[in-house]
């Protein structure tokens, strides 16, 4: 099972030509994003509407499962917990007008 010498070689070396090709690669895909500021600006503009956008449409749905649980809460009658989503509304109320 033992490998030849030459041939661990030429293996060390293929492996050294391809971990350099990747390298290089990866530096001038780097280089061209850097290099055009106007691209770059752009794309992290785009990414950060995005983000953005995905924050807010994220919240949104959160919050309006958090309303219809706490609805179906309320009408359940638990005493404690009712009591308390009740004085939380009746604030909201007060503080919307």
């Amino acid at each position: 099972m033992f490998l030849k010498k030459s041939k661990i070689e030429k293996l060390m070396k293929n492996i050294d030509q391809l971990n350099f090709n990747l390298t290089k690669n990866n530096l001038i895909d780097l280089a061209e994003i850097l290099g055009n500021r106007k691209e770059l600006l752009i794309r992290n503009l785009i990414a950060g509407m995005a983000k953005g956008i995905g924050i807010g449409i994220g919240f949104s749905i959160l919050t309006a499962v958090l309303v219809i649980i706490l609805q179906k809460i309320v009408t359940l009658n638990i005493p404690v917990i009712g009591d308390y989503i009740t004085d939380i509304v009746e604030i909201v109320d007060r503080n919307r007008r």
